[in-house]
């Protein structure tokens, strides 16, 4: 069988994610040194789509290894609705694959015009996103010809943690990065078939995480639903607990991703109650009650650890979609690039 495009794109992960760490390692160091002089109270970030779970995802990881307190803006708040904000003394970072999408751009337009730091993470050094930018760090991802993100969506998070780690001089921050593809590589090999044969028919999830790893659970959960038709829903550990817990019955698939942080003991708690309930639960990083343990990438900074795991992911969703019979290079009703107002 030909690979996919999707298939052969994941393989590419842990060589683009070193590409991106050598050849926009200047940029990088760039950014980071505008970001210290600025020394930003406020960080916002534009985004959309995987985009956005990438932004959330580098939210979790500067609110905990800063302390600066992140938001996402609404790209319709500029390119719609023509307001400014009052961002003097903020940074601004936007993430988009192909940095075109004329929403994306106006908002890192505005941001700058307001007085932000403005740092573009796009795969197009030249896009326009990147041209309205104090700061661009470019993806070296190569193209993406699949129109489910991977390799894109990695090497973006990887860029948000190389500029943080570079930014807060964190020396054990930054030796974790530096050895990501090598976790990449690692991740692609993990074993999750007990997953996949529950899901090849199934019509719904739960995908659960907490701090860095909700991030990748919402990016899971997209990619469930893209790619293998799958009504997926991405909670946090604690907030599926206040309503969408009602509905776990017997039968209902939760896939829970842990790393070892200091949420994993409430994540097992959370999978343990489920399981409880008659749900079946797949979890990482931890053994539940009730549950089947699925392998991961041991050892990580538990900051980059949930990284690793979407890695592990992108291969696995891409078996289940041809084992469910559908091609994951062509969701339908989707495109590649998707620019909106």
């Amino acid at each position: 069988m030909t690979p996919s495009f999707m298939a052969m794109e994941v393989a590419e992960i842990p060589q683009a994610s070193a590409r991106f760490l050598a050849d926009s390692r200047s940029a990088v160091l760039a950014a980071a040194a505008a970001l210290r002089a600025r020394d930003p109270s406020l960080i916002v970030t534009v985004a959309r789509g995987s985009s956005d779970h990438a932004a959330t995802y580098l939210k979790y990881c500067i609110e905990l290894a800063a302390g600066v307190p992140v938001a996402s803006v609404g790209p319709s708040i500029a390119s719609i609705y023509g307001a400014s904000l009052r961002l003097n003394g903020a940074a601004c970072i936007g993430i988009s694959q192909s940095g075109r999408s004329p929403d994306i751009v106006e908002m890192m337009r505005s941001a700058g015009a307001s007085g932000a730091l403005t740092i573009a993470i796009t795969n197009f050094a030249d896009a326009p996103m990147a041209a309205v930018s104090d700061h661009c760090l470019p993806l070296q991802a190569g193209v993406e010809k699949s129109v489910a993100a991977t390799k894109t969506f990695v090497t973006s998070a990887l860029a948000g943690l190389s500029l943080l780690a570079e930014w807060r001089q964190d020396k054990g921050l930054q030796a974790a990065v530096a050895g990501l593809p090598e976790a990449f590589s690692k991740a692609l090999s993990l074993d999750w078939s007990p997953l996949a044969a529950r899901l090849s028919r199934a019509q719904s999830l739960y995908v659960l995480g907490r701090g860095p790893a909700f991030a990748i659970a919402s990016e899971a959960a997209l990619k469930f639903k893209e790619t293998c038709g799958l009504h997926a829903e991405a909670y946090s550990a604690a907030e599926v607990l206040h309503g969408p817990a009602a509905i776990v019955q017997a039968g209902f698939p939760v896939f829970a991703l842990g790393v070892d942080d200091a949420a994993l003991p409430q994540l097992v708690a959370t999978a343990e109650r489920l399981s409880g309930q008659g749900a079946d639960v797949f979890l990482t990083g931890a053994v539940a009650k009730g549950a089947i343990t699925l392998p991961s990438v041991s050892g990580l900074h538990p900051i980059v650890a949930p990284l690793a795991l979407i890695v592990g992911f992108y291969g696995f969703i891409e078996s289940l979609a041809r084992r469910r019979g559908l091609d994951p290079d062509t969701p339908p009703h989707l495109r590649k690039v998707t620019e909106t107002i």
